[in-house]
C-alpha cells in the first residue's frame, strides 16, 4: 500500500563536491540542512515519547548487542534504544521526510521517483547515558529484501554527535566492494578478529554533527556506533527511501508495510 504526500517545494541540489563524496566514499555530510525550528519540535516529540515510552520502542535489551542489558526485568532493561515509527509521531516528521532540502538530493541519488518505506528505519534513536549498547559493523542491507541495494538512509542529529556519545562511524568506499559470507558472523556484522577485517576498520571515519546536520549514507556502506559516555541522551531521526524501480520483494517484510510516495518535484 503507498500513500501520497503533499507536494514539496523546489529541490536544493547536493553540490558537486558533496556528489563526490558520495559516490566515493558511500555517504555524504550536508551541514545545517534542517531548520532550527523542525529541529526544536522534533526534539520536543521526541523527547515526550521517550520519557512515557510510547510505543511501538525497541529496548536496549531487545537486541543483545554488546553493553545492552540481559532483559527486560534487569537493571536498565527499560532503556529506549529507539522510537519506532516516527512517521506517525507527529506532522513534523512527515514535514522532515518530504522536506524539500532532503528530495531534492535524493532525486540526484535515486532518480525522480521516490518512496519512504515504513518498514526500515522510520524511526528516532535514542542512544541512552547509562546503558547503551553498542552496534557492531554491519550494512543496512543485510535484513532488507529488495531489487537491488539501492537505497538511502536520511539521518539527522538532534544534538551533538561525535564519538563521545555512540555517533556513527563509517567504512568509506565499502559500498562499492563485495564481501564474502566467511568475513561476517551468524548475524551479518563483520568479524573484526580477521586480519582482512582488522585492516578494513583501520579505515573508519567518525560521523562528528551538530543539530540541524544531515548524513546521507547508502545501504552498502558499513557502518557502526559506540556507547554514549555522556549524562545526555542522545537523539536522531532516520529515514529510508528508494528509487520506484526498486520494488521490495514479494513476501519479504520490505514489502509487509505500506510506503509514502514522495510527490514528484514541481515544474
Amino acid at each position: 500500500m503507498t500513500d501520497v504526500l503533499t507536494p514539496p517545494a523546489a529541490a536544493h541540489p547536493l553540490t558537486e563536491a558533496e556528489l563526490g563524496e558520495w559516490h566515493r566514499d558511500g555517504y555524504a555530510i550536508v551541514r545545517g540542512l534542517a531548520e532550527v525550528s523542525l529541529c526544536d519540535e522534533m526534539r520536543r516529540a521526541a523527547r515526550d515519547g521517550l520519557a512515557r515510552l510510547v510505543e511501538p520502542v525497541e529496548y536496549e535489551a531487545d537486541v543483545h548487542y554488546p553493553g545492552s542489558p540481559e532483559s527486560r526485568e534487569a537493571n536498565g532493561g527499560r532503556t529506549a534504544r529507539r522510537l519506532k515509527q516516527a512517521h506517525s509521531r507527529g506532522i513534523v516528521f512527515t514535514e522532515w521526510l518530504q522536506h524539500a532540502a532532503v528530495v531534492g538530493r535524493l532525486r540526484q541519488l535515486l532518480g525522480p521517483d521516490l518512496l519512504c518505506p515504513l518498514a526500515h528505519h522510520n524511526c528516532i534513536m535514542t542512544k541512552s547515558p547509562q546503558f547503551s549498547s553498542e552496534t557492531g559493523w554491519h550494512q543496512d542491507v543485510r535484513y532488507w529484501s529488495y531489487a537491488q541495494p539501492e537505497l538511502v538512509s536520511v539521518w539527522l542529529a538532534l544534538g551533538n554527535e561525535g564519538p563521545h556519545n555512540g555517533c556513527l562511524r563509517l567504512l568509506p568506499g565499502t559500498h562499492r566492494q563485495a564481501y564474502s559470507r566467511d568475513r561476517l558472523d551468524a548475524d551479518l556484522f563483520l568479524r573484526p578478529e580477521l586480519p582482512e577485517n582488522r585492516e578494513l576498520i583501520r579505515e573508519e571515519v567518525a560521523a562528528a554533527l551538530e543539530p540541524g546536520d544531515v548524513l546521507f549514507f547508502h545501504a552498502r556502506t558499513f557502518h557502526a556506533a559506540g556507547a554514549n559516555h555522556t549524562n545526555e541522551t542522545k537523539l536522531s531521526v532516520v529515514f529510508t527511501y528508494r528509487g520506484a524501480e526498486n520494488r521490495p520483494l514479494p513476501g519479504s517484510r520490505s514489502s509487509s508495510w505500506p510506503e509514502l510516495l514522495i510527490p514528484p518535484a514541481p515544474n
